[in-house]
């Protein structure tokens, strides 16, 4: 693997890490294949920079590809068998490609995403051998990074190369979020999963939902003068379906309340002239909800405007609004299942009162639990990482670098 290869994966810095780890995932396969039978496959995480929860309802949203990714190393079988042990998880996965049948048992498994993957990409027409395969993730599951979508956008790669088939970023994400909506059980957007297919520092619109539009914002973050950094206090979100699912179910329902199928077909204005009936029917959750999407879909597009322009002091100010409205509106920094225990909320409040108004920090993701997100300085970014590492613990504070490319094979 050349260093030029890994660097655009992992950057410079990373390449003797990424050659350790890629060597360590090989080395189990190779007692009966020499090298030249393995294959490498890398499926990014992603960050959310805003859209918070407005895909869902065909809204705009920025997000990119981070550095941290989903790695398997495949050998191709002769029959139809798939045996997948990932790093982290206990035993080894079989599923036979003849019988990919949904099965409800399933559901929540990663067993579930495999053959759900395997199940929509052979009834589109593809048709691929069995494999074994070594993941390594480096997402961490429940760290609003977007470990699912790596992953099952990871497992499209490979079926998809093993079957010598080609599709684009686009079409890719929609199998990988089709499986987790039908296959896994969880309702999501297209997001995660674009973001992970394409790379990049991009914008989407979900505005027609089957045919996106997504563009890369040119910008080279690490000549922006500030760092960009996850922060996990300790809350994870992995268990918290019924609450993510709220929140379209209720933007939905305002939408249908006002004669529409999603909040993007909504005139803003309508909320308030109707938001008494709208109270009264479906309560205050669904109306404060529904007032984080329109101004959120509308912030997005002022945001990727500003990056673009080259104003990053106003790009960082719409930044902590978008938190602000995530935090008082769509109300997804905290369940109130456990008032006294909110530690994403500390954390938050910590790095606002920390940063003032150099820098800007929020909920990151899907939110509950899970990651904050913070800009940070570049002159004070040594200085945060021991602040908030002194409230929650050595590696709680994480960098966050993008990514050029997107979920590939590694040649």
């Amino acid at each position: 693997m050349s260093a030029k290869t890994l660097a655009a994966l992992y950057g410079t810095a990373g390449v003797a890490e990424a050659r350790d780890r890629y060597a360590a995932l090989a080395s189990p396969l190779f007692s009966d294949a020499g090298v030249e039978a393995l294959r490498f496959y890398s499926a990014p995480g992603r960050t959310e920079i805003a859209g918070n929860h407005t895909d869902h309802n065909r809204g705009r949203v920025i997000c990119a590809a981070i550095r941290q990714d989903a790695l398997a190393c495949v050998r191709p079988r002769p029959d139809r068998l798939v045996k997948l042990v990932s790093k982290g998880f206990d035993g080894e996965i079989r599923i036979d490609l003849d019988s990919t049948d949904f099965r409800p048992e399933e559901r929540g498994t990663m067993t579930a995403l495999l053959r759900g993957v395997a199940a929509i990409l052979e009834g589109m027409g593809c048709r691929f051998p069995g494999f074994d395969a070594r993941v390594d993730s480096r997402v961490a599951v429940g760290s609003g990074l977007s470990s699912s979508a790596a992953m099952e956008v990871l497992l499209a790669t490979i079926m998809l190369d093993l079957a010598k088939t080609a599709l684009g970023p686009l079409d890719v994400a929609k199998v990988a979020r089709r499986a987790e909506n039908e296959w896994f059980g969880k309702p999501c957007g297209l997001m995660d999963q674009a973001a992970s297919a394409s790379g990049g520092f991009v914008t989407i619109d979900f505005e027609n939902p089957e045919k996106p539009v997504l563009r890369r914002i040119h910008i080279e973050t690490g000549s922006l003068g500030y760092r960009l950094f996850a922060v996990a206090p300790g809350d994870g979100h992995a268990d918290l379906t019924s609450d993510y699912a709220a929140i379209p179910q209720e933007m939905r329902a305002v939408a249908s309340f006002l004669g529409f199928d999603e909040l993007r077909s909504v005139d803003p204005a309508s909320l308030e002239f109707r938001g008494r009936d709208i109270r009264s029917a479906l309560g205050d959750r669904a109306l404060l909800r529904a007032f984080h999407f329109v101004d959120e879909n509308e912030r997005v597009r002022k945001m990727a405007k500003a990056l673009e322009a080259g104003k990053f002091r106003k790009f960082l100010d719409l930044v902590t609004r978008s938190g602000d409205s995530s935090w008082r509106l769509l109300q997804n920094v905290s369940t109130g299942r456990e008032p006294a225990s909110q530690s994403l909320a500390v954390a938050i409040a910590l790095s606002q009162r920390w940063l003032g108004k150099d820098g800007a920090a929020r909920v990151h993701g899907g939110g509950f639990g899970g990651t904050m997100q913070a800009w940070v300085s570049k002159k004070r970014a040594a200085a945060y990482r021991r602040y908030i590492e002194g409230w929650f613990g050595e590696g709680s504070v994480v960098e966050l670098e993008i990514r050029g490319p997107g979920a590939c094979r590694v040649l």
